[in-house]
């Protein structure tokens, strides 16, 4: 399977007070530590909703600043154009990603439970998600995951979400 990994990290940051994905935890930012993660499981890697040096943008679809769905949009419509068969996806602000995500996941749709936006996300739910982002009432990850019926994927080692300064170790 032909995987497109995506960083979602279009948000705002409100609650960090500062870019999340810049934020340094052992020396690196945040999003490097995902990057990391991905890369290996994944033929190429793209971040949704920021530019970042060394890595290819792709914007949100419908429009900028929508959330997560916005940026998982858009790589899914990247994923599409250039023949890969699924996107497998996180946040920016994700710590302890494992290395094996995309094979403990398995065949998409599939999410981690209590981490919806990491995901894996077949390409032929570009057009379900397209059609969902038009009501401006679907943005929450988990309503849309259930509307394709992704599997809920429970962890061994549990994730880490950074939302404030005082989250990360």
């Amino acid at each position: 399977m032909r995987l497109l990994g995506a960083i979602l990290a279009g948000g705002q940051s409100r609650r960090f007070g500062s870019d999340k994905a810049e934020a340094l935890f052992a020396g690196q930012a945040l999003l490097d530590h995902v990057a990391e993660a991905l890369r290996p499981q994944v033929a190429d890697l793209v971040v949704a909703g920021k530019q970042w040096p060394g890595l290819e943008t792709v914007a949100d679809i419908p429009e900028a600043r929508i959330g997560p769905l916005g940026g998982l949009a858009g790589a899914l419509d990247l994923a599409w154009r250039h023949d890969f068969d699924a996107v497998l996806s996180s946040g920016c602000d994700i710590i302890g990603l494992p290395s094996s995500l995309s094979a403990l996941l398995g065949i998409g749709p599939a999410i981690v439970a209590d981490m919806p936006i990491v995901g894996l996300w077949p390409v032929s739910a570009r057009t379900t998600l397209i059609d969902w982002l038009a009501d401006p009432q679907n943005r929450s990850v988990y309503r849309f995951a259930d509307h394709i019926s992704a599997r809920r994927v429970e962890l061994e080692v549990p994730l880490q979400n950074i939302n404030r300064p005082d989250d990360l170790p």
